[in-house]
């Protein structure tokens, strides 16, 4: 079975940008069901013709600064 791993990065607006891990496919989206709509058709779009991953994997980074008093 072969997965695709894509990394997420929240941006500052509340948009998702993803990039995949060792494909040249990236993409984003304004939610996050947007997001994974698009990560689809990129793979989909990407993949045209030769066989596509059986599953794709969605890795999202969160970042948080915490101050300590």
């Amino acid at each position: 079975m072969r997965e695709l791993l894509f990394n997420i990065t929240q941006e500052s607006d509340g948009g998702y940008v993803a990039v995949a891990v060792g494909e040249s496919i990236a993409t984003q989206g304004d939610s996050w069901d947007e997001l994974c709509s698009m990560v689809l058709d990129a793979v989909r779009l990407y993949f045209e013709g030769a066989m596509p991953p059986d599953r794709i994997r969605l890795f999202l980074h969160v970042e948080q600064v915490l101050a300590v008093a």
